[in-house]
């Protein structure tokens, strides 16, 4: 993958955004903090299950190097957290039909609903958010959302979290 170069425009964006997302998530009273703590999770363990629930696609599981790598962490130190993550009964491990050596993680519906309960968690942030806003804000801002939302990565997030409040 090429390297992207920065900006400093893009960089003082990149700021502007940040402060609108750390509002919008502090506007949750903390409830995705309490939700991850009362797990029992360690960070590392939240991590790797937010990124097998998030990364499930038509193409099957993530396999669990691909999990590691996207999260920058050693192989070893995935495995552990899957190690405990299956132990617990969150994540089910599968051998690759295809490639014996490769394995695949699958969450259960139990490690589905903890996911989806901390996303959901955090979500509630953004619509305190848009409950605060004034009606010229939200005039400016839908039309920008509804931009962004044509890139298909943007979109596909969208549907599937829309699917998932629709349940």
């Amino acid at each position: 993958m090429e390297a992207t170069t920065i900006t400093r425009s893009d960089r003082e964006l990149g700021y502007q955004l940040g402060a609108v997302m750390l509002k919008c998530f502090g506007g949750d009273g903390g409830a995705a903090i309490r939700a991850i703590d009362e797990s029992g999770l360690t960070f590392t363990q939240m991590k790797v299950l937010l990124t097998v629930t998030g990364e499930q696609s038509d193409d099957g599981a993530p396999a669990q190097k691909l999990v590691a790598e996207k999260l920058g962490l050693s192989l070893a130190s995935a495995s552990r957290a899957v190690d405990d993550l299956v132990r617990q009964g969150l994540v089910a491990r599968t051998e690759d039909e295809q490639d014996r050596r490769m394995r695949r993680l699958t969450p259960t519906a139990e490690g589905q609903g903890l996911a989806d309960r901390v996303l959901a968690a955090r979500l509630e942030g953004l619509g305190h958010f848009a409950a605060s806003l004034s009606d010229e804000e939200r005039e400016l801002l839908e039309p920008a959302l509804a931009l962004l939302l044509e890139r298909d990565e943007i979109a596909e997030i969208y549907r599937k979290y829309r699917r998932a409040a629709t349940r």
